[in-house]
């Protein structure tokens, strides 16, 4: 069995003192949950007090980028041994916002998972297509060429080591969500397409599902068979809400 992952992905939202109250509060709120992972992922300069006030819980917690680069000439990067220095157990890699404003290409993003995954941080793979790329059938095409570049650059191994998202763009921050039978059908697409390469490495691939899951619909999306879990946005801001994602996690483990 996947254990479910709920990760929440913060994007550039909060202040010092208010990444201490969700962290906390959402610290609070997790405390009993004993079948489900659960992460935050918050802006890079509060990562120091995910390290502080997490470290004596079960949460982990992880960065939304890392440089493609060991270290080096690189300013305004940040490199996976930074963030493992931090204690970060996952690093985002590829997520929509990055690929649409910073240009990010499949090669680059399939670079920075296999920087991630030899530093021993857990990348967690974004992919997913537009409305215009869903609307024209090619939801499979595009989701495939994401899966492909890290399969070339790295091998099938390195999903051994990683998470993929599935994050239908058209979903993203706009209130809309896929149907649980949507993102169960891109899901299982995924999966099979890892399993063509090693079975084995496919079965313990953990899928998370990334648009627009709420607490009104996370127990449907995470019942589906191959959504084992969620990289959350929006939600994640708000303790309750976060809260009751992981909830329904850990009741659907």
């Amino acid at each position: 069995m996947r254990r479910p992952l709920i990760a929440g992905n913060w994007k550039m939202n909060g202040t010092k003192a208010e990444a201490a109250e969700l962290l906390n509060g959402i610290k609070a709120g997790v405390a009993g949950m004993q079948r489900v992972d659960v992460a935050v992922c918050p802006p890079f300069p509060y990562l120091y007090l995910a390290e502080q006030l997490l470290a004596d819980s079960a949460i982990a917690w992880g960065s939304q980028d890392v440089s493609e680069h060991a270290g080096g000439a690189f300013t305004g990067q940040i490199s996976a041994a930074m963030l493992k220095d931090f204690g970060c157990r996952y690093a985002i890699v590829g997520h929509s916002e990055r690929r649409q404003f910073n240009g990010e290409s499949d090669a680059l993003v399939a670079s920075k998972y296999a920087q991630a995954v030899a530093s021993g941080v857990v990348p967690v793979l974004c992919i997913g297509e537009s409305l215009e790329e869903r609307e024209s059938g090619k939801t499979e095409e595009v989701v495939a060429r994401h899966i492909d570049a890290v399969l070339s650059g790295s091998g099938v191994e390195a999903f051994g080591a990683g998470i993929v998202a599935y994050e239908p763009v058209w979903a993203i921050g706009t209130g809309v969500t896929a149907t649980p039978e949507q993102a169960q059908e891109v899901h299982a697409f995924v999966r099979e397409r890892i399993a063509a390469r090693d079975k084995n490495i496919a079965e313990g691939l953990r899928l998370l599902y990334g648009g627009s899951m709420k607490p009104g619909n996370a127990a449907e999306l995470i019942a589906q068979p191959d959504i084992d879990g969620g990289l959350i946005g929006g939600a994640s801001l708000k303790a309750a809400d976060f809260i009751a994602i992981c909830q329904a996690g850990d009741d659907g483990a």
